[in-house]
């Protein structure tokens, strides 16, 4: 864990895919302590991530933890919440969390089975509390606002910004240094990136990444990629280009800087093909 000050602890996790080395401990994730409780920040990628998770927030408070924020649905964000049963805090997630994990909850508990082994992966859990627009959470005079977005990297992003800090934790809605992955909507990511930058952040923790960067220049490399992406990807369909050979070409020239950006962006460009050919 990083102490990024404040009562804010995060873990920056390496830019990799799911094995058995790392137990699907590969998005940043990390918690919030209060005067009065303490607030999780996704609970980890797996039942061990999340036990690894409990034991440090242990090993610094003795508060109760209340809250833990599932960000959106992709297991590396949210399948250690089992790990935070027995403390019974609200669950919060989006409004379309549950649909989602209705819809693929399944397929990743499977898949991370047979990637980590079913002693390590627990069980999936559900939000017992709903954000439909934007929500206040109180740790003890200190507030975390949580703000349930429309579809851009996924179609349950929420985001959360400690007011008493003046940190912003976009889950992600930010990636650095790892290429962006989407999952949702392109031109949605990019409307609530201008959502984001209203808020007047001055520094965030990425879903991926460093453990704290400057919010603006972080924001501004990634707008470029999805504006790129966008963009070509448009060119392509008007031109006539198959969806194939558009996932080998298209924002092929912004891999510098890109961790894992063969393995994501032709994904990137297919999911934004699909969707731009109905525009």
């Amino acid at each position: 864990m990083k102490d990024i000050g404040s009562g804010l602890f995060i873990r920056e996790a390496p830019h990799e895919e799911a094995t058995r080395a790392n137990n699907g401990g590969i998005a940043n994730t990390g918690f919030i302590i209060g005067r009065d409780s303490v607030l999780v920040i996704d609970p980890g990628g797996s039942l061990a991530d999340g036990q690894w998770l409990r034991s440090q927030i242990r090993k610094r408070t003795n508060k109760p933890i209340r809250h833990v924020v599932l960000s959106h649905v992709h297991p590396d964000h949210c399948f250690g919440a089992s790990a935070f049963a027995e403390e019974q805090p609200e669950f919060i997630g989006h409004h379309a969390l549950s649909r989602a994990l209705d819809a693929r909850g399944s397929y990743y508990h499977e898949r991370l089975v047979e990637i980590l082994g079913p002693e390590s992966v627990g069980g999936i859990v559900y939000p017992t509390r709903e954000i439909e627009d934007v929500a206040e959470v109180d740790l003890g005079d200190r507030i975390v606002r949580i703000t349930a977005h429309d579809t851009a990297h996924t179609d349950c992003d929420l985001s959360m910004f400690d007011t008493s800090t003046g940190t912003l934790f976009p889950a992600d809605l930010l990636f650095v240094d790892r290429v962006p992955s989407l999952d949702g909507s392109l031109p949605g990511w990019l409307n609530e990136a201008k959502r984001l930058e209203g808020i007047g952040a001055a520094r965030a923790v990425p879903g991926h990444g460093p453990a704290i960067v400057d919010f603006g220049p972080a924001m501004a490399k990634q707008v470029r990629y999805l504006t790129v992406l966008r963009d070509e990807t448009r060119k392509a369909i008007a031109e006539g280009v198959g969806i194939d050979k558009a996932g080998r070409v298209v924002a092929a020239g912004e891999a510098e800087g890109w961790a894992l950006f063969d393995d994501y962006n032709g994904r990137n460009v297919i999911q934004a093909y699909k969707e731009l050919e109905w525009e």
